[in-house]
């Protein structure tokens, strides 16, 4: 059975080309039924509407509060009747009801080994620690900022010579085929959230598998 994913986005979408070629190819056995952004004119929109992707726009500036904006981008992504929910870059922090609305059926992907760095500029302040590796994490959403269940995770060196932008350009194919390895598993039925957990092949994960 081919799992539904719904993609949140907020810019570019990069994740969601990958996605989108990976479904496309037979690679992923997913359709992606809708793409929505709360930025109308983030071009990953664009790229759903080249293939015939629906999309929609819940623009969060027109909302008087971050509840209400929550409420509306929740009635909207129920129209989709998603099997699972992929954050791609979507830089919203979403409320704990909507969170519970999709509880063990929320991915994200987050550029930087978790529990190391939540939140924003990630690569440089790998760089300004000194690390010598950085990367990549997929996790469940939670309530908590960048702070669910860990699933996986893919490194790469950093370089002395790195900036956050070039640290950036090797993180991002990293991103790509470990989201497409996550979202396999889902839709195999191989993962799953059960007691605040991510649970791969019927064993609970202690630490992210490294990919």
């Amino acid at each position: 059975m081919t799992c539904k994913l719904l993609v949140l986005i907020s810019g570019n979408g990069s994740n969601l080309q990958a996605l989108i070629d990976a479904c496309a190819s037979g690679q992923l056995n997913a359709d992606i039924v809708g793409v929505i952004s709360n930025v109308p004119d983030a071009f990953g929109l664009e790229r759903a509407k080249r293939v015939g992707i629906p999309t929609a726009v819940v623009d969060h500036k027109t909302y008087a509060s971050r509840a209400d904006f929550d409420a509306a981008l929740l009635q909207r992504m129920q129209q989709f009747d998603a099997d699972l929910v992929v954050l791609a870059g979507f830089m919203r922090i979403l409320s704990a009801e909507l969170v519970a609305a999709y509880a063990g059926r929320m991915l994200n992907i987050h550029p930087s080994l978790l529990p190391l760095y939540p939140g924003l500029h990630t690569h440089q302040r790998a760089l300004d620690a000194g690390d010598a590796e950085h990367g990549c994490t997929i996790h469940f959403v939670t309530a908590d900022l960048d702070g669910g269940p860990l699933i996986a995770q893919s490194r790469c060196p950093v370089l002395a010579d790195d900036t956050a932008q070039t640290l950036a350009s090797r993180v991002h194919p990293l991103e790509h085929a470990l989201y497409q390895q996550v979202i396999a598993w889902y839709a195999a039925g191989r993962l799953r959230y059960a007691n605040g957990q991510a649970v791969l092949d019927q064993h609970p994960l202690e630490q992210p598998v490294q990919l």
